[in-house]
């Protein structure tokens, strides 16, 4: 495996993890230090960081043994700086200023996959995330408009992850228990929601209870 195809992957790796975070949770100790270690070997970093790398003047007569602990230490301090924006990313919910590239990463998270099979499981961690920033939207004093436009995208990525899952494992179990997931979130924030917001939930709770029905 070529050292290129090698980072792209532990990159991919690292945006799924943090990808797999509920909103409010953290990484848990043993990937933080994970991503700082390959941050600090460089396995990581040369890809998200810019093709050419800055070059620093070194300070006027710097002894030369300080470089490497001022390597290490610059290195540390892009791993953490790295570490809080990506979980910052991945905890913005909608109308927040990063939900934009939060939404782009799970894009290309999808665009990444590399058959149809993973393509659905993304699209329907997806879909299990836009239900939990429509509960968090609805404890907000501003996120009223918002909460529309969210059950739209919920609704438009489990069609879409639905649809590849059933041409890449028809009949699949997976199918099924993210239903019930799904009826379990969504079910209680009816009586929370404006009726135009109620009608499209109710709508994707049909869908969903065909989903769960035998057949």
């Amino acid at each position: 495996m070529s050292r290129a195809r090698e980072r792209r992957e532990r990159v991919l790796e690292h945006l799924t993890e943090l990808h797999r975070l509920p909103l409010g949770g953290a990484p848990d100790p043993v990937f933080r230090e994970r991503l700082r270690a390959d941050l600090v070997s460089g396995r990581v970093s040369a890809e998200l960081l810019p093709d050419e790398p800055v070059r620093l003047r070194p300070a006027h007569r710097r002894p030369p043994r300080r470089r490497p602990l001022l390597s290490r230490l610059t290195a540390f301090g892009l791993s953490a700086a790295m570490m809080a924006a990506s979980f910052a990313t991945y905890q913005a919910v909608p109308g927040d200023s990063l939900y934009p590239l939060k939404r782009a990463a799970e894009s290309a998270l999808v665009g990444l996959s590399t058959n149809d099979a993973a393509r659905a499981e993304r699209e329907l961690r997806s879909a299990k995330t836009r239900a939990e920033e429509v509960a968090s939207l609805l404890g907000s004093s501003n996120g009223g408009p918002l909460v529309g436009k969210t059950l739209k995208d919920m609704e438009e990525s489990t069609r879409a992850g639905i649809t590849r899952l059933r041409r890449a494992e028809p009949r699949s179990p997976k199918i099924k228990k993210f239903a019930r997931h799904q009826k379990e979130v969504v079910g209680p924030m009816l009586r929370q929601l404006r009726r135009d917001q109620l009608a499209q939930a109710e709508g994707y709770l049909d869908y969903i209870e065909g989903l769960v029905a035998p057949g």
